[in-house]
């Protein structure tokens, strides 16, 4: 019998909401996240995937406690069996949790690459990260750069470097290949790939699904604000039978290489969610419980499916 793996991270119920004004200056809550489960182990790489809009980037905000003052967390955050309190992730924050940050504005444009890179770490990885810079391709003078004098794609290597010259046990890489060649991305995901498999967590969040599952241990597909599915990436290779969720099915369809077929209508606006099951108003599977109850997340076949029929 099979030992149920240790978790890393382990989310439940997680809700995030903005405060937010009217037009009538009334104050209200925008949920844009809920009811939303994960779990992540080590020696994994866990990779979310689904449109845009659909919370993944708001998800490692939340993990790392760097939500906006107008933003409110209900729910359960446990890194290493303990709540994720406000405190907690300040101290584990660049240390024991490392983000990819999607956005190379991210990179401070006063401070030199080698600078950012190497961070408050001591004594200074110089060799470490000569080694990291080798391996994404970046120029020997790389360090001594200011971030104005990079390419996109130098940029963000940087960005994943970062990350990499840690000593993190979760890396969160949101979106962290745009912009670089095909051979640059493969590197930058074997490396992640490495670290997973000497024992640390890997959270990919990506708009490339064959990318991921070449790499990822499972996948977690989000939608409005919540996760439909999780999945092992084997099934994702296997194709759309082996899938759980009418969603999972319909974004295997849509890959280019599988027909690339559309599915009528839109994803729910975070402000105008359906009292049931959020992907109900475009499945054609549809009951009137499905309208009326939100499903719960369940076990079918070695993976998770928040649907009352996926099997």
């Amino acid at each position: 019998m099979e030992q149920k793996k240790e978790t890393l991270l382990e989310i439940h119920d997680l809700s995030v909401s903005f405060r937010m004004y009217t037009r009538a200056l009334e104050q209200t809550q925008l949920r844009v996240i809920s009811n939303l489960h994960l779990t992540v182990c080590p020696g994994q790489i866990v990779a979310i995937a689904g449109s845009s809009g659909s919370g993944k980037s708001l998800l490692a905000s939340a993990i790392l406690g760097i939500l906006p003052d107008n933003a409110s967390v209900q729910g359960h955050l446990h890194y290493k069996g303990q709540e994720l309190t406000p405190a907690m992730q300040q101290r584990l924050r660049g240390h024991e949790i490392a983000l990819v940050p999607q956005s190379v504005a991210y990179l401070d444009p006063l401070m030199k690459v080698g600078a950012q890179t190497d961070g408050t770490l001591r004594p200074k990885p110089s060799e470490k990260r000569r080694k990291i810079f080798d391996r994404l391709h970046l120029p020997p003078q790389t360090p001594q750069l200011y971030p104005f004098q990079l390419s996109g794609g130098m940029a963000r290597r940087v960005l994943v470097s970062t990350a990499l010259i840690t000593d993190a046990e979760l890396i969160i890489a949101d979106e962290p290949t745009p912009g670089m060649s095909l051979d640059q991305a493969l590197e930058a995901l074997r490396m992640f790939r490495e670290l997973a498999d000497a024992g640390k967590a890997v959270i990919l969040i990506t708009h490339d699904i064959d990318l991921a599952v070449e790499f990822a241990d499972r996948v977690a597909v989000f939608y409005a604000g919540t996760t439909v599915e999780t999945a092992p990436a084997a099934d994702f290779r296997a194709g759309e039978d082996a899938l759980r969720h009418p969603y999972s099915r319909a974004l295997w369809r849509a890959l280019p290489q599988n027909g690339f077929v559309p599915i009528p209508g839109f994803q729910p606006y975070a402000g105008n969610l359906p009292a049931g099951c959020v992907f109900a108003p475009r499945c054609p599977y549809k009951t009137a419980r499905c309208e009326q109850e939100l499903p719960p997340v369940r076990e079918v076949r070695g993976g998770e499916v928040r649907c009352f029929y996926g099997a």
